[in-house]
């Protein structure tokens, strides 16, 4: 294995080569953030699942990017198509723009946006002491209004894609809003038919049902996909 380099940049930021590149991550990211310190990669078993299905010429859609660690993977395996990276948290928002710039990446499209059901819905994200060690990945929206959260800007996946042809992999990582990003793509999915790649996960266990039904109702057949965080 290629050793990792690191730059120590100052801040709460530094800057490290992992798996797919140069990726500037949060130290004080308590999962994220040490997983790519330590390993060089973030849930890589995800990563590799995508790519089975992806071909170069691929368009993507992520939901929820984060800083980047599968963005970048994704953009590199779908070099001569385009990715689509959304990401409401503005600060996390920047970092995602820095790890696509500083790898060269001009296929990857990123927006400081969530996606739900209703445009320009008042939504609300907390805002974060970035300095103080934190699970910032793990950030759910919420319609309560105060001093501590900031406002999101909203879209829909339909409204965003209204023209969009084709599109191979929609994948969703919302904390919880993945019902809302799919209602607001039904458009988009029943025009273009592409594969789902939708967390479901125990924190959220009272909106698995409806998920799971949401999803039937497409005429889509579901697998759980069941991967460590860690190699």
């Amino acid at each position: 294995n290629k050793k990792k380099e690191s730059i120590n940049i100052g801040g709460f930021n530094d800057l490290i080569t992992m798996r797919d590149g140069w990726m500037l991550y949060n130290k004080n990211e308590s999962y994220i953030g040490k997983s790519i310190k330590e390993y060089g990669e973030w849930s890589q078993g995800e990563i590799d699942l995508c790519k089975q299905i992806l071909i170069p010429t691929d368009v993507v859609i992520e939901v929820g990017s984060n800083i980047g660690s599968h963005t970048l993977a994704l953009a590199k395996t779908v070099n001569q198509g385009a990715v689509f990276a959304f990401e409401p948290q503005n600060v996390i928002f920047q970092n995602l723009c820095a790890n696509m710039s500083i790898n060269s990446i001009t296929n990857c499209f990123c927006s400081n946006s969530a996606l739900s059901d209703v445009k320009g819905e008042e939504l609300y994200f907390h805002n974060y002491n970035f300095t103080s060690e934190n699970n910032f990945a793990a950030m759910s929206l919420t319609k309560e209004k105060s001093k501590y959260v900031l406002q999101a800007n909203v879209d829909t996946l339909d409204n965003r894609f209204a023209n969009m042809k084709r599109l191979k992999l929609l994948k969703t990582d919302a904390e919880g809003m993945e019902v809302n990003v799919i209602k607001g793509g039904f458009d988009l999915i029943k025009r273009t038919k592409p594969f789902l790649y939708v967390e479901n996960d125990g924190n959220y266990i009272e909106k698995s049902k409806e998920l799971i039904e949401l999803i039937w109702s497409l005429d889509y057949r579901i697998f759980w996909h069941i991967t460590p965080l860690y190699n």
